[in-house]
């Protein structure tokens, strides 16, 4: 449906209907007089500051009647001075352009309505994230509003070869998603199927924002819980992988960045690593995958032991249990898992203002009362607490609850067949990772697997990156 430059009247009737103005009582409508002409000027509340709005309307008021334009687009030319602006003819774009927060102008007498991209989305100031905090370094964050995010990133990359396309995904939703990249350093492949498959998708909405989007990207069933993508909040790590070639994701109203394709290695990177000399953030990764392997195969490599005492040496004795047993140390340990993510749950809906008194409540129930009660070891809290310490080591919680999955199923193992679970478990931990591929269907062991020297000891040291080196990390994924 097309608006009709001979009926104002009928225009202003169709959209009165077609948006519901006396239903909708944040969508307005405000009629006034430009030159000698009727017009009315739409807009969302919410969506539009007063200031601003007051000072186009002011501006059109003063216009006079001989200084009116025969069409729409000599009016933008002459008598419009505002940086986006377009003329459009068709319902159905008005619609978008309105529900996304754009104000539009229709004036008696022309054919086409005028839009003016004045809009200002509610969102929270530019501040830290919460998950990606960093010792050293930027304080900045994304938000929630798409623009802004954007803008952080342009601010690092001041390159005219950073790309950012727009896509609308969602029937009903509409959301906006931009996918960034960095041309002549992105792998061309990945970006063609990537932007086929962004511009494909059917769905009525992003009711998740990116947990739907990666879940309509990624189509083979998720049996497999290592995390195929990585999710940041920080504007110098997405920067930063976007330098290397990567491809970033980013959808309004999410304060995260897709980044793909991942491998495993990329996941545990941490922005500390680089704010910190060459030999600290060595260390810091070291110690953290160490910490992570730590935390996998802790807990069954000692239900192993206590199963089989006698393969314990004189020297490790103290590790035994030092008191009876009431509860199987197996069954302590399931109860622990559990009981583990039911604090972090209550911690999570917990006020803030009583988060830390109930966890300190929490920690002497659990830890002293539990234990004197005979339901628990001291020992299977021991590890288990060293367990629950050591996910937060890194950053992304969809790693967190892979190794979590898999220390499950190594304890499974280990309770019914030993040493023989124990080293299967860990065979199948590893084929686990090393059938996992990328969205790019990319090995998820890079640089190990295929083996890239150079990159394998990017990867386990944190060495300075010559200024005249081009990484294109993509490129040598096989």
């Amino acid at each position: 449906m097309k608006l009709q430059a001979t009926s104002f009247e009928h225009n202003k009737a169709i959209l009165q209907e077609y948006f519901r103005i006396d239903v909708n009582f944040d969508m307005k409508c405000r009629e006034f007089i430009i030159g000698d002409k009727k017009a009315c000027i739409y807009f969302i509340n919410g969506f539009v500051k007063d200031e601003g709005l007051q000072r186009l309307m002011e501006f059109l008021a003063n216009i006079k009647s001989k200084n009116m334009p025969a069409n729409a687009e000599l009016f933008l030319q002459e008598l419009l001075p505002y940086g986006e602006v377009d003329v459009t003819d068709c319902l159905h774009i008005l619609a978008n352009r309105l529900l996304a927060g754009i104000t539009f102008l229709l004036i008696e007498g022309y054919d086409t309505a005028i839009t003016v991209d004045c809009r200002e989305y509610p969102s929270r100031g530019v501040e830290e994230s919460e998950k990606d905090k960093v010792m050293r370094g930027s304080r900045d964050g994304f938000v929630e509003t798409l623009v802004s995010n954007t803008a952080l990133i342009r601010r690092r990359i001041r390159d005219t070869n950073l790309t950012m396309e727009h896509f609308t995904i969602g029937k009903m939703s509409k959301t906006d998603v931009v996918m960034s990249y960095l041309k002549g350093r992105v792998d061309q492949d990945m970006l063609r199927k990537l932007r086929r498959q962004l511009s494909e998708i059917e769905i009525d909405s992003l009711t998740m924002n990116q947990e739907s989007l990666a879940e309509c990207l990624f189509h083979k069933p998720w049996i497999n819980p290592f995390p195929k993508f990585k999710f940041s909040e920080r504007p110098d790590t997405t920067a930063a992988a976007i330098l290397e070639g990567n491809i970033v994701i980013l959808v309004d109203n999410s304060p995260a960045a897709m980044i793909l394709p991942i491998s495993i290695f990329d996941i545990i990177e941490e922005a500390d690593d680089y704010y910190f000399p060459p030999v600290t953030g060595t260390y810091l990764r070291f110690s953290r995958t160490i910490i992570n392997i730590t935390a996998l195969i802790l807990t069954p490599l000692f239900l192993l032991f206590v199963n089989h005492t006698q393969w314990i040496p004189d020297s490790l004795s103290f590790i035994t249990f030092q008191e009876r047993v009431h509860v199987p140390p197996f069954f302590q340990f399931l109860i622990l898992e559990f009981a583990i993510d039911g604090l972090r749950l209550a911690a999570l809906n917990t006020p803030s203002n009583l988060s830390t008194p109930l966890s300190v409540v929490a920690g002497i129930v659990l830890g002293d009362f539990t234990v004197s009660s005979g339901w628990f070891n001291a020992e299977c809290m021991l590890y288990m607490s060293f367990v629950a310490i050591a996910t937060y080591s890194q950053a992304s919680f969809e790693l967190g609850y892979a190794l979590k999955f898999m220390r499950l199923l190594l304890l499974t193992a280990v309770q019914l067949f030993g040493l023989y679970g124990f080293v299967a478990g860990l065979i199948f931990v590893l084929l686990v990772m090393v059938k996992n591929r990328t969205l790019a269907g990319k090995s998820y062991l890079y640089p190990l697997i295929p083996f890239h020297w150079s990159n394998v000891l990017r990867r386990f040291f944190r060495v300075s990156v010559p200024t005249n080196e081009k990484v294109v990390k993509n490129k040598n994924w096989e």
